[in-house]
């Protein structure tokens, strides 16, 4: 890695160049973002992980420039036409842009118009276009009699007219201020087309918007209804302006004469042919790029905090799966989300069906000790909670709504096949709806995050970099929140640092072999986990029956024999210091530090003895709808009702108000001021109380705003 890219890299991020080289060197040295973020503080400056993945981001994309700058070099010289101006050149670009700019008129290419031009001889009638100089029709009629495969002087013109509009194409400066006019003054132009789809991109006919002003959720579905041949879409500047650009560029003041009118064509011709589509697919280029990390952002965000939403914990659970006429699929859920009996019911039959449903539900509740009820919000969802609520529950025991999304793509995945082979795969969406309402994160890691449906657009962004994102948001919050070895799944330990699929699949065998381990250091035992795997994934990992009460937090075991030191200090032994509260104010962390400990490192040290294994996520809270609201024919223009956020975009908010159908708080309506980014507002899964402000019974549509009840949430 070149130096100057400490520096470059540094003032982009707006940190020290000290920093960017610590975080460089040490993944060089096979450490992960999380183990860094967590456990080298002293080394990056307390760089958090999301930091971290941009100094990491960053410094690839240079690394991938020079790639390509070394590759255009050593191209020039197995062709011998390097020289020290164009190796300097090429050497001082700093983007990607500007590069190929300068590689352009020597790339290998087809044979074009230009160079057959030359082949004929029309190279100094070009140049005397190009230069405006007189004598261009006496030439022209010289080479026609002259030159063996140019049959008239149109022909000449016409070929020495490719020569030059290849020139100007060529043309790095002309290139550059091109470019900027399309990011400034370049427009996005969509008209309609008769399809089978229009209907569904019938706003976008006849419509324009500055490139620099389209919203990413509005560029994926322009480029989605070109896909689908449901619009026409051109992305240029003013054709006018953009002449007007070359002809200063290019054309010597004053009018008139042969060679001034066939450069103005040549002119017009190469930004019709040449330019103008370069550009236009540059400029297509950067809208796709900027909107696909606009919305794999929004997606990521949205994932991280459906992933790290409050978990209810150890309860024994009752899961259902709703449905009307095939009935309600039911789960009874053991503390470890280990089922302990199921069933079918059919709350919503007729009266018999009816009550012997009720009977063996709450038969089951009684039975199993049941201390929560989720319920998956699909079908029947809000019909069969009425029901629950309506019976002779104890008022302790909540009643949740669960997301089934991706529930039934997880029931007949090779996952759940695995876990539970006996069962139909509606009982194994119930089971995994039940864990949902026990642990998010532990159940959700199991699905690929893109069925999971938080997102907008996904479908159509880049999928290599949005399956990177989420990848890298679901090791964010695994890590994060810790992952108990002995009854972690293989799907949760693929994601700690350091471990990945194969490594996770033998310690659930090694498991399942010899039985629980009885401490961290057991994890050694497994084929495959050397010390650099170990350093990387032990401090992520609990062992809450461990012999080593540190086992159980966050300390990593290379820290074990400094957190004796301090028992020992205090006259405590390890067991008693874990748990304690007043350490903070017992310890003196100066008396602790040494070159590769520092005061951040033993604040989060003495900060895990106090609240060992700390979950960083907030406690459960039981939520209800509005009672009365059962469809929406219910809702009335005015009407305040509670709701949960399902979904958040960058055009707005979906929020659950307890009906099948979603409402939306539009961006402009979520606050009194202007907000860029809903994500300001409103979080996935956050309780909100939005005002309805309009309801289109016959699309199905509800608009809902926050501007006016801003002091209930």
């Amino acid at each position: 890695m070149k130096r100057e890219n400490y520096g470059k890299v540094a003032e982009e991020l707006e940190i020290d160049s000290g920093q960017v080289q610590a975080v460089q060197a040490l993944l060089e040295d096979g450490a992960t973002v999380p183990f860094i973020a967590r456990y080298r503080k002293e080394r990056t400056g307390s760089l958090d992980d999301v930091s971290i993945r941009k100094v990491k981001e960053r410094l690839e994309e240079l690394e991938k420039l020079e790639k390509r700058r070394e590759s255009i070099l050593d191209s020039l010289t197995e062709r011998d036409m390097l020289d020290e101006e164009l190796e300097r050149e090429l050497r001082g670009a700093s983007t990607e842009a500007e590069l190929e700019d300068i590689y352009l008129p020597y790339r290998r290419k087809r044979k074009t118009r230009a160079d057959r031009a030359r082949e004929k001889g029309l190279g100094r009638l070009a140049e005397m276009i190009f230069r405006q100089e007189k004598g261009v029709e006496g030439k022209a009629e010289e080479l026609a009699r002259s030159a063996q495969e140019v049959e008239s002087p149109l022909q000449a013109l016409s070929g020495a007219r490719d020569i030059v509009a290849e020139w100007i194409n060529e043309d790095r400066k002309a290139r550059k201020k091109l470019r900027r006019l399309f990011r400034e003054e370049g427009k996005v132009k969509v008209e309609g087309k008769a399809c089978p789809e229009e209907e569904k991109f019938r706003d976008y006919f006849d419509y324009e918007e500055r490139i620099s002003d389209i919203p990413s959720h509005r560029a994926l579905a322009i480029f989605r209804g070109e896909k689908k041949n449901c619009l026409q879409v051109s992305v240029r500047p003013p054709e006018g302006i953009a002449y007007a650009l070359l002809r200063r560029e290019f054309v010597e003041k004053g009018e008139g004469g042969e060679s001034y009118r066939q450069l103005l064509e040549a002119l017009e011709d190469s930004y019709d042919r040449l330019l103008g589509p370069s550009l236009e697919n540059e400029a297509r280029g950067e809208i796709k790029e900027r909107a696909d990390e606009e919305a794999i952002r929004v997606f990521a965000t949205n994932l991280r905090q459906l992933l790290m939403a409050p978990p209810l914990g150890e309860k024994v659970v009752l899961a259902v799966d709703p449905g009307f006429k095939n009935g309600c699929k039911m789960a009874c859920l053991d503390r470890d989300g280990e089922p302990l009996a199921y069933g079918t019911v059919y709350p919503h039959q007729p009266r018999g069906e009816k009550e012997r449903a009720r009977e063996e539900i709450l038969a089951l509740i009684e039975n199993h000790d049941v201390e929560a009820v989720a319920i998956g919000d699909g079908t029947a969802s809000r019909e069969t909670e009425r029901l629950f609520r309506g019976w002779e529950l104890p008022d302790s025991l909540p009643i949740a709504r669960v997301s089934e999304k991706g529930a039934s793509i997880y029931s007949v995945s090779e996952v759940a096949q695995k876990e539970f082979p006996e069962l139909d795969p509606t009982l194994r969406g119930a089971v995994s709806i039940g864990r949902r309402l026990m642990d998010p994160l532990a159940e959700l890691v199991k699905l690929d995050p893109k069925t999971i449906g938080v997102g907008q657009y996904q479908h159509d962004v880049d999928q290599v970099r949005l399956k990177k994102k989420l990848e890298e948001v679901v090791e964010s919050c695994v890590n994060r929140v810790g992952v108990e070895l002995n009854t972690a799944s293989k799907e949760l330990l693929t994601f700690v640092s350091g471990l990945g699929p194969t490594l996770a699949e033998r310690i659930v065998a090694y498991r399942e072999e010899r039985g629980l381990f009885r401490s961290l250091e057991g994890l050694k035992d497994v084929s495959g986990i050397g010390p650099k795997t170990f350093q990387q994934a032990a401090g992520f990992l609990r062992l809450r029956s461990s012999d080593c009460p540190l086992d159980s937090t966050g300390v990593h075991p290379e820290n074990y024999d400094l957190v004796a030191e301090m028992a020992a200090d205090l006259d405590l032994s390890l067991a008693e210091l874990v748990g304690r509260k007043r350490l903070k104010e017992e310890l003196s962390l100066e008396r602790y530090v040494s070159e590769d400990v520092g005061i951040p490192t033993l604040s989060d040290i003495v900060e895990e003895l106090r609240q060992p294994g700390r979950d960083p996520r907030q406690e459960f809270e039981p939520f209800r709808f509005a009672r009365g609201i059962e469809s929406i024919e219910d809702l009335e223009e005015g009407m305040t009702l509670p709701g949960l956020v399902t979904n958040v975009t960058n055009f707005g908010a979906f929020v659950d108000v307890g009906l099948h159908r979603d409402g939306l708080i539009h961006i402009s309506e979520l606050a009194e001021r202007f907000v860029e980014d809903p994500g300001e507002i409103v979080t996935l899964g956050q309780r909100v109380f939005p005002v309805v402000l309009q309801v289109d019974e016959e699309r199905e549509r509800i608009s809902l705003s926050l501007r006016k009840s801003q002091g209930k949430n």
